[in-house]
């Protein structure tokens, strides 16, 4: 991405409005014609707390998070804990100043709240200073005093995005009509009379020196800002999803809510319990009733889930679980993204699992791969999950309104009919032989309903015989454990030959280097490709959405064509590289790993160094914080 771009940064403290003010300045942009993609950093707390939210807004198509950043608005902290230097988390009411001057570009501009943040506070920073060095425009305003003169502190927001719009030279009309759409009344007023003070305050008082302005830009279709959550629950709700039974947890809540508050209209069925066991217990059960069902957690609540979903793996019950990564172990890092959960969730089970797990790594994905793990789950009769994190989780980007422009398909795969129920294999009893081995084509038996006439089986965790009935017996062990695993293999098998692809591929098809990630790293690592391929490299990379059952065909021909690969990934254990030696050993000599998990998602200047230092083998080490780790036997 060029120079002609704008990345604003706004910060402040938790409960400061900062989301929904970054919200609706995204929103603005799109509407004036930009692409825009958003970068949220907050900590697990209610009030205060450094938050910030970063916007990129370019008259192209934006796939990740810049590099740096070259706007702040720093409201400073107004719910901070202790405002001093001797507290043990240091002054947090100086922090979204404070803590974000590492990474502002050079010429960058910097606005901060001078009704919050004290003229001791930034000389104690040296901003001054620093400024000079980096060749910073710093713009002090009153925007608290502001706020109060024309109603409440909490309007110095709005005070921050009128400064913002008069330094970026950006009309205020698509603004205006957000707030309209939002407020009313005498609060409208206030913030409009606000808004304008603050724009027109900048504009008499500033000789602007700063070279940054707002893009340019047009659309030629209308435009929705989503977020991944967002994607995941109209495509449940698409792929005709009635039921979701959960309980909160950052960052799975989301895809909770959307679809809490959509069902009433729509006859869907909406339950929070006491936990997240009771959860996939709840939606399994509603399932087996004939409902297309779906429940999910993150982290320590989907390792609750474990029975349940083994549960589910054994009576071939369809149901989609969802499982939203955050930094662990345990609590961990609650609103930090992270990609460490991939191992715990292919594998957290009893005995050998079967299942099908999808990683999306973009909002269109995230909505294609909901509406294919429904149909995969309800036709195959097994669970399927979809595995994301924080960053995809929170992060806004604009979508063409005409990619949703899809048939909803609340079909119910391969369940019988009581026509089709009547011919169906039943045993001596009358019962059902819902679990027959015999005739199961693709491994799949097809299952009744209950209530349907001639559908009665028993549904049990044990080990069973075709009507249901406990088994222990060898030989019905084999040929039903068989009939499992088949249906993985047959699920390959269509995704490979009946399907496009699910994984998603960048730069030329001859290029000799490869770069393999999965997830919500995928923006990085395409605009990272890019760059290289513009700066004379050969380079050309994957991006994995198949977990299990693995796409060994696809990868082995992407492994195949290229002298070297590096995986990108957000974990200490370089789990992916993990699973891909597991399945492709023998391209173990090939693969080295990026790694990062201190809390922050890929910038795409980190993979392209990274690059730069393990293949252009430049003699230094990679300034950003993140790990190389070498191929096997290196």
């Amino acid at each position: 991405m060029s120079d002609d771009e704008l990345i604003w940064r706004i910060a402040g403290g938790s409960g400061d409005g900062i989301d929904s003010t970054s919200q609706n300045f995204a929103k603005a942009l799109m509407r004036s014609g930009l692409d825009v993609f958003t970068h949220r950093h907050y900590p697990s707390r209610i009030r205060g707390g450094h938050t910030y939210v970063e916007i990129r807004a370019a008259d192209q198509e934006v796939q990740s998070r810049g590099d740096g950043y070259n706007f702040l608005l720093a409201l400073g902290d107004s719910f901070a804990r202790n405002p001093s230097e001797d507290a043990y988390y240091g002054n947090e009411e100086v922090k979204p100043l404070s803590e974000n001057l590492d990474d502002l570009r050079e010429g960058g501009v910097i606005v901060y709240d001078e009704g919050l943040i004290s003229e001791d506070d930034v000389e104690e920073l040296n901003l001054a200073e620093r400024a000079e060095e980096n060749g910073w425009h710093v713009y002090p305003m009153d925007l608290r005093g502001l706020a109060k003169e024309h109603g409440r502190e909490v309007m110095r927001n709005t005070a921050g995005v009128g400064v913002t719009a008069a330094l970026l030279e950006m009309e205020l009309d698509h603004i205006e009509d957000l707030m309209s759409d939002a407020m009313g009344g005498d609060v409208l007023e206030s913030n409009l009379d606000i808004l304008h003070e603050a724009y027109e305050t900048i504009e008499e008082e500033y000789d602007f020196e700063h070279d940054l302005r707002a893009p340019e830009g047009s659309h030629e279709t209308e435009q929705a800002l989503l977020s991944g959550s967002n994607a995941i629950a109209y495509g449940a709700i698409d792929a005709g999803c009635r039921f979701i039974s959960g309980y909160p947890m950052t960052p799975w809540t989301d895809v909770f809510t959307i679809l809490s508050q959509n069902f009433p209209d729509m006859g869907g069925v909406s339950e929070q319990v006491e936990d997240e066991i009771a959860a996939a217990a709840l939606a399994v059960g509603a399932s087996h009733a004939g409902v297309k069902a779906m429940s999910g957690s993150s982290g320590g609540g989907f390792a609750l889930m474990s029975e349940p979903l083994g549960l589910a793996e054994m009576t071939e019950t369809p149901i989609v679980l969802i499982e939203a990564m955050r930094a662990g172990p345990s609590t961990g890092m609650p609103t930090k993204p992270e990609q460490g959960d991939l191992e715990h969730v292919l594998y957290t089970s009893q005995g050998d699992s079967q299942r099908v797990v999808f990683a999306p790594g973009n909002i269109e994905e995230a909505y294609e791969q909901t509406r294919l793990a429904f149909e995969i789950a309800w036709d195959y009769q097994i669970p399927t999950l979809l595995i994301y994190d924080q960053k995809l989780s929170g992060e806004n980007k604009n979508v063409d309104v005409e990619f949703f422009d899809r048939e909803p398909s609340p079909d119910l795969g391969s369940t019988l009919t009581e026509a089709e129920l009547s011919e169906a294999a039943h045993d001596n009893s009358g019962k059902f032989k819902r679990f027959n081995h015999e005739d199961a084509e693709d491994g799949v038996a097809p299952r009744s309903l209950p209530g349907q006439k001639g559908g009665r089986y028993l549904a049990t965790g044990n080990e069973h015989s075709p009507v249901g009935h406990i088994s222990e017996d060898p030989d019905n062990r084999v040929h039903q454990m068989d009939r499992r695993l088949e249906k993985l293999e047959s699920i390959r098998e269509e995704l490979d030959e009946e399907r496009e692809s699910t994984q998603t591929y960048f730069g030329p098809e001859e290029a000799e280097y490869g770069i393999v990630t999965w997830g919500s790293s995928q923006g990085a690592v395409a605009e990272a490709i890019e760059r290289l391929n513009e700066q004379g490299h050969s380079v050309k990379g994957i991006s994995v959405s198949d977990m299990m059952p693995f796409p060994e065909a696809e990868m082995t021909e992407f492994l195949e064509s290229v002298d070297e690969a590096m995986v990108v990934e957000m974990n200490a254990t370089a789990q992916f590289r993990g699973l891909v030696q597991k399945e492709l050993g023998r391209f173990g000599e090939k693969l080295t790993s990026l790694l990062k998990y201190n809390g922050n998602p890929f910038e795409p200047a980190e993979v392209v160094e990274a690059y730069e230092v393990n293949v252009a083998e430049e003699e230094r080490e990679p300034t950003a914080q993140v790990r190389i780790e070498p191929a096997a036997g290196d």
